[in-house]
This record gives structure tokens, sequence and C-alpha cells, in this order.
């Protein structure tokens, strides 16, 4: 399948919505996991001036987000590195407006306001509406774990998971980022921009390496971005995870013709035989398809 929307400009945010729980832990016969995506780092903001207090305070929210326990001032402050005054001050506001939560012992935690806003999220979303509605839909996805992701700067960050039947090595835990080089759904979305284009995304720094399989430059990379705008899919051989496969295709909306979106499809690559493999990609690729009409986009124009 070729993409007609080979030159594109930078992808639109996307509208979205909450997902599904995220997949489950790999079982312990599962292939060795990769290293957990950073959920930290901020997206490049659009040109404009940037307020200080809102970007510290919303380092301070990512920061009691993805804390394992609740964390007192002076740990904040240490992580931050930021005074304690001005995280007092924070801390004051987010938990009077209840961002945040004040435990007895004086620690803080994320508080549950974040809960209505992913509601919001949701109820705004087209592309995570229709996953939900079609995830499902593919016989040959049925078992699989199925994942929606979107591009943000040279990572992917995944906005939705439909948990398979079959133990993965990892989570794909709505939220979590990955390189975009090494997943199949972020080749599917840089594959849709013009090779200079996703060149400049990925030129500052050394392409990471989150297995003995992952792409080691960017010329490889460009080589698979290639192939993938050929064939309209891209795939991950083990570069997240060894043991482990994906194979992932753009979504595309009513105007931009760079991808909005790409889903994949994550499986055990031991035992995959040829004619199984065919049908994932053929599954895959459909549900992209299926997701870019949900959209408005036109469809594709045939080879």
């Amino acid at each position: 399948m070729t993409s007609p929307r080979s030159t594109a400009r930078t992808p639109s945010p996307v509208r979205t919505r909450a997902s599904r729980a995220p997949a489950k832990a790999a079982a312990s016969d599962a292939p060795r996991s990769a290293p957990a995506p950073d959920t930290t780092r901020t997206p490049p903001a659009p040109d404009g001036p940037r307020v200080p207090a809102v970007d510290r305070a919303v380092r301070l929210i990512d920061e009691l987000a993805t804390a394992r326990e609740p964390l007192g001032l002076a740990e904040l402050a240490r992580r931050l590195a930021l005074p304690k005054s001005s995280v007092h001050g924070l801390l004051a506001t987010l938990v009077a407006h209840g961002l945040a939560r004040r435990s007895p012992d004086g620690e803080f935690s994320l508080g549950t306001r974040p809960l209505q806003w992913a509601g919001a999220y949701e109820a705004q979303s087209d592309i995570l509406r229709a996953f939900h509605q079609l995830a499902g839909s593919r016989a040959a996805l049925s078992a699989e774990t199925v994942m929606l992701a979107v591009l943000e700067g040279a990572e992917v960050r995944y906005l939705a998971c439909r948990p398979g039947t079959r133990p993965l090595a990892v989570n794909f835990r709505v939220g979590g980022r990955f390189p975009a080089a090494c997943t199949s759904s972020g080749k599917a979305m840089l594959a849709s921009l013009p090779p200079d284009q996703a060149g400049l995304l990925l030129a500052d720094t050394p392409l990471p390496r989150l297995t003995r399989h992952s792409v080691r430059t960017l010329t490889a990379l460009q080589r698979q971005l290639a192939q993938a705008r050929l064939q309209g899919w891209a795939m991950d051989d083990e570069e997240t995870a060894e043991g482990m496969q994906c194979f992932g295709a753009p979504v595309f909306g009513p105007r931009e013709p760079a991808a909005q979106a790409a889903v994949a499809v994550s499986v055990i690559k031991a035992g995959l035989s040829a004619e199984r493999r065919q049908a994932l990609v053929a599954a895959i690729g459909g549900l992209a398809r299926d997701l870019s009409a949900a959209l408005g986009a036109a469809p594709p124009r045939a080879s």
C-alpha cells in the first residue's frame, strides 16, 4: 500500500480523549523488558512567550504524577531545583484547586481534579472515540495488544491501548512515551513527513537504543522510513523490547497531509509465521484506514 501523503508539514495536535486500562506487565516467561518510557518530559512548545510560574507548576504536577509515593516539600524542591518557598507557594495553590493533596504528615501527592480533565479530554476526542469503536473490529487483532499514539517531537506518546490476551515485555501505559525511532507507530508517522523534516526531528541527539536491535544511525533509519512510505506500514523488529515485534500504520485527518496519529499491534516474535505476520499487517493497515475515514480523511489513491 502506497501512502499518498508522503510530503507533509509537521502534524497538527490531535484532539484526544482518555483511554481504557493499559496493558498488563509481561509474564515471567515473556521476553526481556525494555526500559520504562519517560513520561516527565514536556513536548516542544509553540513559539511565543511562556509564563515561568505556569512552567514551574506543570513541572511540579508532572513530578507528583510520576512519583511512586507521596513526597515532602524538601524532596520536591530538590527534584525541581527550586527554592522551598517557591515550591511551598505552588503546592498551596495546587492543593486549593484540587490538583494536589496534602497528607496529615505533610507529604504531597496528585489530587483528584485531573480526573475531571481526563473526562473532558475523553468527551472531546474524535480519534479516541473512533479507536475504541474500531479497535476490536478486525478478527486478526482480537487477541493482540493494539495501541494508538501521536508524534511529539522525536517521541511517541500513547493515547490508548486495547490490551490483548497474550503477555508482552512492555507495558504500553497510556500517557507513556517512547523514542519514535524505535517504535513502529513512530516510524509510521515519521514516514509521512518529508525525509528532510523527519531528519531534523531526530538530528539533535544520537538515536536512542533500547535494545541491541535498535537502529544505530540516522541513515539506516531513513532507509526504514523510505520502505515504510512505499509499503504504507512500519515495523519494530525487537527494537523496543527483545523478542517483540510490532507493526504500525499511519492515521490521517481531513486536512494535514502528515499523519495525525498511528496504530500499532505488538506480538511475541517467537513462533510468528509468515502467514500470521501478513494477516497482522493487513489488519493494522485496515484499522488505520478505518480510523482515517472516521476522521474525514480522503480515501488513499490506488497505487
